[in-house]
């Protein structure tokens, strides 16, 4: 992999996490062979490896991501839960 093409895909994703996992789908759609998603997106690819492949496609927009939105998660506070018979005051 080559570390400038690294650099330059991380500007365009700004996290480094994700880069990974879109490198990583992208390499095993590209090793897989067959047609359809394992064929390159770009129309010169050299001897690159598919690595160097998946860069160049993220550097050059073709390929892109979302991120999901954000949703802040409450505790439960257990207030109206039922209670077993067995616990009930007498």
């Amino acid at each position: 992999m080559n570390a400038t093409l690294v650099k330059k895909a991380l500007e365009k994703v700004l996290n480094p996490n994700v880069l990974v996992n879109m490198i990583s789908r992208r390499v095993r759609q590209l090793n897989a062979g067959g047609g359809g998603a394992s064929l390159p997106l770009l129309a010169d690819v050299g001897n690159l490896g598919a690595a160097d492949i998946a860069l160049l496609e993220i550097i050059e927009d073709k390929m892109d991501f979302e991120m999901p939105e954000v949703i802040k998660l409450t505790r439960p506070t257990g207030q109206n839960r039922k209670r077993p018979q067995h616990w009930t005051k007498t």
